[in-house]
């Protein structure tokens, strides 16, 4: 059996267990629906409104997409600015550590105050949760370049024209620090879910978030589930396809860790 067979073989039985300690737990403690509705009432409740949670999970999709390519957009492009000025690093990076220190749950009402109640809202939360790891894992990336490397590259190219800051930059810091930069994009893939979910439970008018919202509202506890199913679902989706995509972009980078 191949190593990705035996990935989603394990996956499987993983996800059995869970659903079967879901069970057992709401067969053994008799704990009312309303609190702990079980795994079928939940899968009943999903395909009696699977239209209804397909609507809003394609709205939450957008928005996590959307935050994903800004966020990773802007943190690697201030990463790149970050490292080629130290001075602006040096005012500009504190900054940025204060500014993560702010819980983002408390900027989401400033956020729908200032977008309003629509996508843009959102898709800022879900940018602003990702910018930070994406920018220091980047930032850490390019400044760690084995110095051996940069010598070499100045001694090779002395005298060429073209051979500055930029050109070390573009052929040697970038390349190095793309193994840095993966780690912050599946960080981010992680985490994206939150900013958007955050952002429609403070205020939306659609979404797996407003949807959990107003069902938990009106006590269908089992529409509750089903979202976040849905919702987890898909955030495990999302890590997992980025964490292959990386693995086939840096093959050059492969796991030094044993495969048991």
């Amino acid at each position: 059996m191949t190593n990705k067979m035996q990935s989603i073989t394990r996956g499987l039985v993983s996800f059995a267990i869970l659903i079967a300690a879901w069970q057992a737990l709401v067969w053994g403690t008799g704990v009312e629906f309303f609190i702990l509705p079980g795994p079928w009432l939940v899968l009943h409740s999903l395909i009696a409104n699977l239209e209804l949670v397909g609507r809003h999970a394609a709205i939450t999709l957008l928005e996590i997409v959307l935050g994903l390519l800004c966020g990773c957009g802007l943190g690697m492009v201030n990463a790149i600015s970050l490292s080629w000025f130290p001075k602006v690093r040096r005012w500009l990076l504190p900054l940025l550590v204060v500014a993560q220190a702010i819980p983002v749950f408390a900027l989401a009402p400033v956020l729908v105050l200032w977008l309003g109640y629509g996508l843009a809202s959102k898709v800022m939360m879900a940018s602003l949760i990702i910018f930070f790891p994406v920018t220091t894992a980047f930032l850490d990336g390019l400044r760690r370049t084995e110095p051996g490397w940069l010598d070499l590259a100045r001694t090779m190219t002395a005298g060429q024209a073209g051979s500055g800051r930029w050109a070390a930059l573009r052929h040697i810091r970038i390349p190095a620090a793309l193994p840095a930069l993966a780690s912050g994009l599946r960080v981010a893939a992680a985490v994206a879910p939150i900013g958007a979910v955050v952002g429609e439970w403070v205020g939306s008018s659609a979404g797996l978030g407003y949807l959990m919202l107003h069902a938990n509202g009106r006590m269908q506890i089992d529409l509750l589930f089903a979202a976040l199913f849905v919702l987890a679902a898909m955030a495990v989706t999302i890590f997992f396809s980025i964490d292959w995509l990386l693995r086939r972009l840096l093959p050059w980078q492969p796991d030094s860790l044993p495969n048991e």
